[in-house]
């Protein structure tokens, strides 16, 4: 009897068991994956000068994620319109901090700066993206995408209603980045295939130059910049509304400039919590939005991308 109780006590064990995994099992296994194969980032800082310190370091740092997460150098295309790093205001040379503390150097030694100075036009921000750029532009400045890439474009500099500035000089418009997007989509980009038994080389036309994308912008009116897309899959993001400002988050006295903006701060501090194999979904990143703490209003438009955003992963863009 004894023996009976102990094997019907052991099957009710396990049965619990069984069912307390069955849940996380099937929720993951339901979930609507994305089909892509590999990830890019084109990473923007649009603003000169030394005072603009903190749009350096909110690029910087999410070229550190992006990284971290397991994006290699040659798919990152990154685009700094000042050197904060090499700057003589800059009482620590080569370094570039986004925090008073100055725990993290942002610049380091291991970064590839892929357009700078006055390469950060929107002109070659627009090619980068098109894929429209001279024959003798080198592997490394150009997005090699196709119709299997996951592409994450994070801009950040000064803005306002439907457009973003570069270098002060000049500015693009929320049209301009929607109709580069929507040619992203369209286009076949060429690909040439050595031959050896032809006399020229072949020449395929791979299918579009993105299979998802995420759009993400920290500037004053941020969200407007988004407000114009009309080409599929694509999701985004941004870190304040119409007629609303977007603010540093701390100051630092040594070198006497903000030195990261409120909106990225939290981005950031959320993707320390997340690793190469997180389940961690777009849902809950954009959860922990909270305006009291970014002091603007971050928005999210999901109506042209066709996931659940709680099926869609963090790493699918990020990593």
């Amino acid at each position: 009897m004894l023996t009976l109780f102990r094997l019907a006590f052991l099957a009710s064990c396990l049965l619990y068991l069984v069912q307390a995994q069955a849940e996380p099992v099937a929720e993951f296994f339901g979930r609507q994956g994305s089909s892509h194969t590999n990830n890019w980032a084109v990473l923007v800082c649009s603003s000169r000068y030394w005072f603009n310190y903190r749009h350096m370091a909110n690029a910087l740092g999410m070229y550190r994620t992006v990284k971290r997460l397991g994006i290699p150098d040659s798919n990152i295309i990154l685009m700094l319109a000042d050197d904060a790093a090499c700057n003589p205001r800059n009482k620590f040379p080569g370094c570039v901090y986004s925090s008073s503390a100055k725990t993290l150097d942002l610049y380091g030694d291991n970064i590839e700066v892929d357009y700078r100075g006055y390469e950060v036009t929107v002109e070659n921000f627009l090619r980068v993206l098109t894929g429209r750029v001279e024959p003798s532009v080198p592997r490394s400045k150009r997005l090699l995408t196709d119709d299997r890439s996951n592409v994450f474009i994070y801009m950040t500099g000064h803005g306002g209603n439907e457009f973003l500035k570069f270098q002060d000089s000049e500015e693009i418009s929320a049209f301009d980045i929607a109709d580069a997007v929507a040619q992203m989509w369209e286009k076949k980009r060429q690909v040439y295939l050595p031959s050896l038994s032809a006399p020229t080389d072949r020449v395929l036309n791979a299918c579009t130059r993105y299979n998802e994308l995420f759009f993400m912008i920290d500037t004053c009116q941020a969200n407007t910049m988004y407000s114009k897309f009309y080409s599929p899959n694509v999701l985004a993001t941004g870190s304040s509304v119409i007629h609303e400002n977007s603010y540093s988050h701390e100051n630092d006295r040594d070198i006497g400039v903000a030195v990261i903006d409120s909106y990225t701060h939290y981005v950031l501090e959320y993707m320390e919590s997340i690793n190469k194999t997180s389940q961690a979904t777009m849902q809950d990143l954009f959860d922990t939005y909270d305006p009291a703490k970014i002091h603007s209003h971050p928005g999210v438009r999901p109506d042209l991308f066709p996931r659940s955003l709680r099926d869609t992963l963090v790493t699918d863009f990020f990593g």
